[in-house]
C-alpha cells in the first residue's frame, strides 16, 4: 500500500528576485507622472481667459477646455488645452504600466533585497494589501486616461466620472502602499501622508460640493498628493532595484 504524500505546507518563505529591467522599468514609469507639473505650468503660460489663471481658484479640468468660452459660469480659454490632455493621458499610462509591471511580492517588501516573505503555496500574490494597491493604481490610471481622452467641454459625463475614479483609486492605492511600506522605507510614511491629504480633499469636496472659497486648492490637495505619492513609490522601487542590479554585477 503507497504512503500518503505529505501535504505542502501551508506557507513557504519566497524571496522576491528585484534585480529585474521590469521592475525598473514600471519604477521609471511611475516617476514618469511628474511630467504633470511641467505640462500644467506650461498650459497654465499659455492661457488666454479674459482673467489670469490662478491655482487657486482654476479648475485643472479648464485647462485642458478645448473651445474659449464660459463654461458652467467660468470663462476658459486655453489654447495649450493638448498638451495638457496629453499630459493626462502619460500620467494615467504611467500609472497603469506600473500597476503591471511591479509585481505584488516586489511591493509587499518595498524592493528590498534578500528578504523573505511568506506566501501560499502555489500562489503568486504574497499580499492582498500590495495586489489592492496595484489594482487601484491601474484604476485611478485608467481614470485619468479618460480625463485627457474626454475634455470637461465636450458635453459627456465620462470626464467627471474619471476625475472621480481617479481621486478615489489613487487614494485608496496611496494608503495601501503607504501602509504597507511604514516600516519598510521612511517614504512610507510620506506615501501614507499623501493618500490621507487626498482623501481628506476628496471628502472635503463631497460635503461642500466644491462650494469653497478656493475650489482650485481644494481639488489640488485631491490630485498632487496622488502625483507626488506615486512618484515617491517609483524612486523607492527605482534606487533598490538599481542597487540591486549593481550588486549582482558587481558580484
Amino acid at each position: 500500500m503507497t504512503a500518503p504524500a505529505p501535504a505542502a505546507p501551508e506557507d513557504v518563505l519566497y524571496i522576491p528576485d528585484v534585480a529585474t529591467t521590469r521592475f525598473y522599468v514600471g519604477a521609471l514609469a511611475l516617476l514618469s507622472v511628474l511630467q504633470y507639473f511641467v505640462a500644467e505650468s506650461a498650459v497654465i503660460g499659455a492661457w488666454a481667459g479674459r482673467q489670469p489663471y490662478s491655482r487657486r481658484t482654476g479648475y485643472i479640468s479648464d485647462l485642458g477646455a478645448l473651445n474659449c468660452g464660459v463654461f458652467d459660469g467660468r470663462d476658459v480659454c486655453s489654447p495649450a488645452h493638448l498638451l495638457m490632455n496629453a499630459s493626462f493621458v502619460v500620467q494615467g499610462v504611467g500609472m497603469m504600466v506600473g500597476a503591471l509591471l511591479l509585481s505584488s511580492a516586489l511591493l509587499c517588501v518595498a524592493a528590498r533585497s534578500g528578504v523573505m516573505i511568506q506566501r501560499r503555496a502555489g500562489r503568486r500574490s504574497p499580499s492582498r494589501v500590495a495586489l489592492g494597491a496595484r489594482l487601484s493604481s491601474f484604476t485611478a490610471g485608467a481614470g485619468t486616461v479618460v480625463v485627457g481622452l474626454v475634455p470637461e467641454d465636450v458635453g459627456s459625463g465620462w470626464h467627471e466620472a474619471g476625475a472621480v475614479t481617479y481621486f478615489v483609486a489613487g487614494a485608496l492605492s496611496l494608503l495601501l502602499l503607504g501602509w504597507l511600506w511604514v516600516r519598510q522605507t521612511p517614504l512610507g510614511w510620506f506615501i501614507l501622508v499623501c493618500g490621507g491629504v487626498t482623501l481628506g480633499a476628496l471628502i472635503t469636496a463631497g460635503v461642500t460640493g466644491m462650494a469653497v472659497p478656493e475650489p482650485g486648492t481644494l481639488e489640488r490637495l485631491m490630485g498632487y498628493p496622488i502625483t507626488i505619492g506615486m512618484a515617491a513609490g517609483g524612486l523607492v522601487v527605482a534606487q533598490r532595484v538599481r542597487s540591486a542590479v549593481v550588486t549582482r554585477a558587481a558580484g
